[in-house]
């Protein structure tokens, strides 16, 4: 295992590269991301904490802007009981087919449920189940049980038509601070950090790799 490296050396990140707006370069490395047929583009790995213990997991990005970044999921998960109870949260996109991450720190919050419904809807009808069967985190005794209640809620809802259910929907993370990491040679990486500043816009700083 201490054999396993890789020099990094498709290209370098200079200040005068990055838009002053981070969301705006996100978006510009999103869209290189996707344009390079990346597995998953929009994978994140979410971290939470329960005040004592951290807890981190891969979701999958749905929609973002200059209000925050959004993802789905039950909200009577670990990683939603952990956000009611510190909203702290922490965003990482490992695109390493780029050489290339980003790493967000911000606060969770839901989204309303007018919004989660408009994005609820849109999924395929077998997501729309799943959501209905799995009751997140929680322990099972066996995946038989998820099957059967998928056979159930199958014959509940044949007609095609599934409600919203109660405890789902999203939650948008409002970024407080980015930073755009791009690997370089002989691991002398290329780190940039925005924050925000008091009188407006974003400080952009180059940290050391």
């Amino acid at each position: 295992m201490a054999q396993l490296r890789r020099d990094y050396r498709r290209e370098g990140l200079r200040r005068a590269d990055l838009d002053a707006d981070p969301v705006a370069q996100f978006r510009l490395w999103f869209q290189q991301a996707t344009t390079a047929e990346l597995l998953e583009p929009n994978a994140m790995v979410l971290s939470t904490t329960d005040g004592h213990r951290p807890s981190s997991r891969t979701v999958l990005l749905k929609a973002f802007d200059a209000c925050g970044f959004v993802f789905f999921t039950n909200y009577q998960s670990r990683k939603a009981s952990e956000i009611a109870s510190d909203p702290h949260v922490s965003l990482l996109f490992p695109w390493y087919g780029l050489e290339r991450q980003v790493a967000i720190l911000g606060q969770a919050e839901r989204i309303s449920a007018a919004e989660s419904l408009a994005y609820f809807t849109s999924r395929p009808f077998g997501s729309r189940l799943g959501a209905w069967v799995s009751q997140q985190s929680t322990v099972i005794s066996s995946r038989q049980i998820l099957e059967m209640t998928w056979d159930q809620m199958k014959r509940r809802f044949a007609d095609g038509e599934v409600p919203l259910p109660s405890a789902w929907g999203g939650i948008r993370v409002v970024p407080n601070e980015f930073e755009f990491w791009q690997g370089r040679q002989n691991r002398l990486h290329d780190r940039f950090r925005y924050r925000p500043q008091p009188e407006g816009g974003w400080a952009i700083e180059r940290l050391a790799p």
